[in-house]
């Protein structure tokens, strides 16, 4: 579908003007149709905020309804540890966890009904077996339960904040201290429904603690443990308090992506084509055997790269 925005109206947000155009589509809907890529201004990707300002081509593919339930398909994954209860993955970066819209298959719940005979079924038909999430392109490490029993037990352990939880990201500045701990309220966002913030209306409580790993100049290597767990907590955290994830789509980086003058490291942050988190370590209690289990991941190629350009470069 091809609809053009003409000359004759006011400026206009693109995700405002679609909601009014396409009838039985939700803003909310939109918004992740454009960050999916499935709508275009002249062929060329955008974000919602985006203003028209008369001439432009926008071109829309709604993808078809998602099937009721998820269809196994043969998606390699990396499992570091399997049992009769639960799977331990090693997530990469760009796997989708589960089903939603512009994300029919190709998923990690398609992978693992195709991989496990048995996944418990509280996360529901879109979401067998789902105890957690990491966003698409966050990787690392990530649990499943095969049954309701250990579901039900690894949940409770998020929800009292009990896992223990450890990533690394990449970001903009030089935090001055070594270590330090972020505490607020997240939210979603009072405009941007797609992202969350600490100066929403309502919010959750959350900790999150860092510690600078390296330093490379203008950017630095960042260890940080949640002690909580809310939706791009990590993200949102590091951006307000002035050091944004390198690469992030959504999160804004105050313009230091633009402002960089080396050719062969913006090509490099281009090419990472996500944000530089990677959930390194996930611990937990086993809900069969009563014991401690901690898994670990070491850092992607894509991040390890960019460090080691990085270092050369100080």
């Amino acid at each position: 579908m091809v609809i053009n925005f003409s000359n004759e109206y006011e400026s206009m947000r693109l995700d405002l003007f679609l909601s009014r155009e396409l009838v039985g589509e939700t803003r909310a809907a939109i918004q992740r149709l454009i960050l999916t890529e499935h709508i275009l201004i002249n062929g060329l990707p955008v974000r919602p905020s985006y203003k028209l300002k008369g001439g432009e081509c926008i071109s829309v593919d709604i993808p078809a309804p998602i099937a009721a339930e998820p269809l196994p398909e043969e998606i390699s994954l990396e499992v570091i540890y399997e049992d009769s209860d639960l799977i331990v993955i090693n997530k990469p970066a760009g796997l989708v966890i589960h089903p939603g819209p512009g994300n029919s298959s190709g998923t990690l719940v398609n992978a693992l009904l195709a991989h496990c005979t048995d996944l418990s079924g509280i996360g529901g038909e879109l979401r067998p077996g789902i105890v957690h999430r990491l966003d698409k392109g966050t990787s690392g490490v990530l649990v499943a339960a095969k049954n309701d029993r250990t579901h039900n037990a690894l949940s409770t352990q998020f929800s009292v904040h009990s896992i223990k939880r450890m990533y690394q990201a990449i970001v903009y500045g030089n935090p001055k201290e070594d270590t330090g701990k972020i505490e607020g309220i997240i939210g979603r966002h009072p405009i941007d429904r797609l992202r969350r913030s600490g100066a929403a209306r309502h919010g959750k409580r959350a900790v999150t603690r860092w510690r600078v790993s390296a330093r490379y100049g203008r950017f630095a290597l960042m260890e940080l443990r949640l002690e909580t767990g809310r939706t791009h907590q990590i993200r949102v955290h590091l951006c307000e308090a002035g050091f944004p994830v390198v690469g992030d789509p959504l999160y804004p980086d105050g313009g230091r992506f633009n402002n960089l003058t080396d050719p062969q490291l913006r090509k490099m942050i281009s090419k990472l084509g996500r944000q530089a988190l990677h959930a390194r370590v996930l611990g937990f209690i086993h809900p069969t055997s009563g014991e401690y289990m901690e898994f670990t991941s070491e850092l992607p190629d894509d991040m390890r790269e960019l460090l080691a350009y990085l270092g050369e470069s100080v």
